[in-house]
């Protein structure tokens, strides 16, 4: 007997009798008013969402599966909810304000199966939901099982390594490996048309030991002659392909250094066994792991890394999730053989993409995947002698020796390679090419430049260049342009200067770009000018999103941020057409960079946050670094001081432990504009100095004089005025120099500020004038803001206002609600409420939605009347709301009556029909 359960019209199951009778009780729970929790684990492809959909179809009440979110956020789980079990959008949007009041997610679930029989809600891939989408739906279930019993089920899945909420009463089923005569039943449904030669049946079966996403995989992949034996199966039927897709999207949800844990444990399982037998074996086709003897029960399921030593933290965390398990004496090894064999074969398979210099270089990664266990695993196929230059950081397997030394792999293993190599390298070393060894030191490079030191990534590049010269002229030359960005990231203008020298196989724009950066890092503008102007109307000569890169960074060092953020843009967009998955990061953190120096702050955060992602996904976190401190600076700008500390802390300790000074600067620089909107100056100025002091203990050398207008500003604040009129002077000095679009009209406000009498009003405006053709409106709206403050201090409020007014609206398109504010609070005291508010010429000022707002509060409209009104959301309502009391030079609702009576009695404008509270 199989088992089989196969109700007309429902998915088949076998073998899942126990996980059946499971449901069935939570469903008769549920059916009689006591609710309840289920939670299904299991390995990928052992039928977890199979038995979701059974559920569903044999639950006689109502059934919802509901997904992970493709969103995230704090209400992302009640959404996705909602939207499945809302009959319509406005029951959905009323339990979403329920769920964010007393009783949360639980109650606002029950309220809406109020009117049902029963409630059976399918929570499919648990561990695929946002932290904050689990955390509401673990408090709906704890409220569920402990204080809020009813009609409704929940019936949860989640991967094995998902570690479950305790929730009072809830029962847990694991999914387990199907019997033969199961997998045999299964592999008929599988082949409905005719069922496979026995031969090729009985492989199939044995190389699936019972694993039915597996065998499901394997049939998929196999043609009908295939299938009937006619045509030879593939060796094995179960390979890496087989494998990927059915282990793939776990493996790629981890973190890149779970990845390299996991193939490294794989790979050494396997060098032990290679080393125990004279012959090496422990082939694929059994994974080194036995995969055939478990499905029969004899020997252990996994291999044990007998020789995996590694220390005992960074593995616990795979152990605790139960994607290891340790043994006895210490050992570690894989309860699912075919994970290990899934994580080497993921491990062996290139990666495309690249990694960014300043221009974007990044080729090699193409061909060479950072994050393998092994360099021998991540170098180019057709390469295979390479395979034995392995990287000294790097954990060392015998999967990383020629194929004919099994021996001097399991020493290896068992790490008894430290006894050869004191006086000298080995003889496997040594018989090493050139081009061997420089291809192994680019993957260490990579390796370090992705998530280490940077400037050990620009040794190891340096090597890997010289190595390659002449031999390798397009990996060479990719080699010195990553060294180059690695040591820009590492602030050491030396290290790039000598990164660039010496690439005799640089040709045509690639030459145009490394003679004019090195004609920028060594102040010879002119000259750079020349050179990169041909790199930026090139667009790096064709669409090669690397190359693309270095045009766009040339714009940059040009100061053409306009260019530089198109170019960018390009980049991003051909490197996502051709699935560049590794170099998505790199093109994403210029693209933020770029849009940052352009002020336009919103489009940088959104490439910034796209970018993190990519960036720890692919465990870059090096670029994830850079994107935080992008990140920081964006919400310094927007006035939100928890969002600055939060990244800005995580930028700098990234960039402490592998030598960012670019990402340390941008994170200060960001860290002291929070602390100068809440009045910290003193505390600012102390943050900023080091930033614009020249040399190897200052900050970025890129980066000092962009910071110096802010320094400027807060030093004066300070009482610094000393230091201020020095960074002053030097950056008048840079700012003729024409490198930077807004350095003019920000030089004559630091002269402005340092300014006295008559002639602080001559640079303001002039730094105003000439804002007006740079381009970058929030800089002209700060040069504003200052210039404003400084007339009313000078006791002419009414010259202040019309500055302060065009601030407050740059900064409110803008989302920089802290500079907002200001400008708000500076408005408000030059009188403003009793100035102009019952003009009627001040309506013209508003937009046609919120006069309509304006008139419904006057008229004693809530926020939430309004919303209901307009068809809004009351946050919108609010927002509109602050900026006609902006506008208006008023300091609140109750001011309304006034100001909108005085324009109805001026009859100017007439009012709207709709001018009438909603209800009233």
């Amino acid at each position: 007997m199989s088992g089989a359960t196969h109700p007309a019209g429902g998915p088949r199951l076998y073998d899942r009798a126990a996980e059946l009778a499971a449901v069935a009780r939570l469903s008769a729970r549920t059916a009689s008013g006591r609710g309840g929790v289920l939670f299904v684990t299991g390995n990928p492809g052992e039928g977890r969402t199979a038995l979701l959909r059974r559920a569903a179809y044999d639950f006689p009440g109502t059934a919802h599966r509901v997904g992970a979110p493709h969103h995230r956020g704090p209400w992302s789980a009640a959404r996705a909810l909602f939207a499945e079990l809302a009959p319509t959008p406005a029951a959905g949007r009323r339990a979403l304000r329920l769920a964010r009041g007393e009783g949360g997610l639980a109650r606002a679930v029950a309220a809406l199966a109020a009117e049902r029989e029963a409630v059976l809600i399918c929570v499919d891939d648990l561990h695929l939901w946002d932290a904050h989408s689990r955390a509401a739906l673990t408090a709906a279930w704890q409220e569920t099982g402990a204080r809020r019993p009813g009609r409704v089920g929940w019936l949860v899945s989640a991967a094995r390594h998902h570690r479950f909420p305790e929730v009072p009463g809830a029962e847990t089923v694991r999914l387990g490996r199907l019997t033969v005569s199961g997998a045999r039943a299964l592999l008929g449904d599988l082949c409905p048309g005719a069922a496979p030669a026995p031969p090729v049946g009985e492989r199939l079966l044995d190389e699936a030991a019972g694993h039915p996403g597996v065998l499901a995989a394997a049939v998929r992949r196999l043609t009908a002659p295939q299938l009937a034996g006619v045509l030879p199966l593939p060796r094995p039927a179960v390979d890496d392909s087989v494998l990927a897709e059915v282990y793939g999207g776990l493996l790629e949800r981890l973190p890149a250094a779970s990845r390299r844990r996991l193939a490294t444990v794989a790979v050494v399982a396997l060098a032990g066994r290679a080393g125990a037998g004279a012959d090496g074996s422990g082939t694929a086709a059994d994974g080194g792991g036995g995969v055939g003897r478990a499905a029969r029960g004899g020997a252990a399921p996994g291999g044990t890394a007998r020789g995996a030593r590694a220390p005992a933290g960074p593995l616990e965390g795979l152990v605790a999730d139960g994607l290891l398990r340790r043994r006895g004496g210490g050992a570690v090894g894989f309860d699912d053989p075919f994970l290990g064999r899934a994580a080497l074969a993921s491990a062996r398979q290139p990666r495309r993409g690249g990694t960014r210099a300043p221009g974007g270089s990044g080729g090699v990664a193409e061909a060479v995947p950072v994050d393998s266990p092994a360099a021998g695993a991540a170098l180019p196929a057709d390469r295979p002698a390479a395979g034995a230059a392995l990287p000294a950081d790097r954990p060392v397997t015998g999967a990383g020796l020629p194929a004919d030394r099994p021996v001097a792999g399991a020493a290896l293993a068992r790490g008894e390679g430290h006894r050869a190599d004191r006086l000298g390298p080995s003889a496997a070393v040594r018989a090493l090419s050139p081009v061997a060894r420089g291809r192994a030191q680019l993957v260490r490079g990579l390796a370090a430049l992705a998530g280490g030191p940077v400037m050990d990534a620009h040794e190891a590049l340096l090597q890997a260049a010289e190595l390659l010269r002449g031999r390798a002229p397009v990996e060479a030359s990719d080699a010195r342009f990553l060294a180059m960005e690695a040591a820009w990231a590492g602030g050491d203008v030396e290290a790039c200067l000598a990164a660039l020298d010496g690439g005799e196989d640089v040709r045509g724009l690639e030459r145009d770009f490394a003679d004019g950066l090195r004609a920028a890092l060594t102040v010879r503008l002119d000259d750079a000018r020349t050179a990169l102007v041909r790199v930026v109307a090139g667009d790096g000569g064709a669409d090669d999103p690397r190359l693309l890169l270095r045009a766009g960074a040339a714009a940059l060092v040009l100061g053409d941020t306009a260019a530089a953020a198109r170019i960018h843009a390009r980049a991003l967009v051909r490197a996502r057409a051709e699935h560049r998955t590794a170099l998505l990061p790199h093109a994403l953190e210029q693209l933020a960079y770029a849009e940052l120096r352009a002020g336009r702050y919103g489009r940088a955060a959104l490439a910034a946050r796209e970018g993190l992602r990519s960036a720890e996904s692919t465990g870059q976190h090096n670029v994830a670094a850079h994107q935080h401190a992008v990140l920081a600076l964006v919400a310094s700008v927007k006035g939100d001081g928890s969002a600055v500390a939060e990244h800005a802390g995580r930028a700098l300790a990234t960039a402490g432990a592998h030598g960012l000074v670019q990402a340390a600067t941008l994170a200060e620089w960001a860290l002291a504009r929070a602390e100068r909107g809440r009045g910290l100056a003193a505390q600012a100025a102390a943050r900023l100095v080091p930033l614009v002091r020249p040399g190897p203990r200052g900050g970025h050398f890129a980066l000092r004089m962009l910071v110096v207008p802010c320094f400027v500003e807060t030093a004066v604040a300070a009482g610094r005025e000393a230091e201020a009129r020095d960074a002053a002077e030097e950056y008048a000095a840079w700012a003729a120099l024409g490198v930077d679009g807004p350095a003019p009209a920000q030089s004559a406000r630091c002269r402005a500020l340092l300014a006295e009498g008559d002639a602080s009003a001559y640079w303001f405006r002039e730094a105003v004038r000439r804002h007006d053709s740079c381009g970058n409106d929030f800089e002209r709206a700060r040069t504003l803001l200052a210039y404003g403050t400084w007339l009313r201090r000078r006791r002419r409020p009414g010259d202040a206002r019309g500055p302060l007014r065009d601030a407050l609206v740059t900064f409110e398109r803008a989302s920089a609600e802290g500079w907002a504010e200001h400008a708000r609070s500076e408005l408000r005291a030059t009188g403003g409420a009793s100035g102009g508010a019952k003009d009627p010429a001040a309506l013209r000022e508003l937009t046609p939605q919120q006069q309509r707002i304006a008139r419904l509060v006057a008229r004693g409209a809530t926020n939430q009347e309004v919303a209901d009104h307009l068809s809004l959301s009351p946050r919108t309502v609010d927002h509109h709301l602050r900026g006609v009391f902006a506008r208006l030079g008023i300091r609140s609702r109750v001011e309304l009556p006034a100001v909108v009576d005085g324009w109805d009695a001026d009859r100017e404008v007439p009012a709207p029909a709709a001018a009438r509270p909603p209800g009233r």
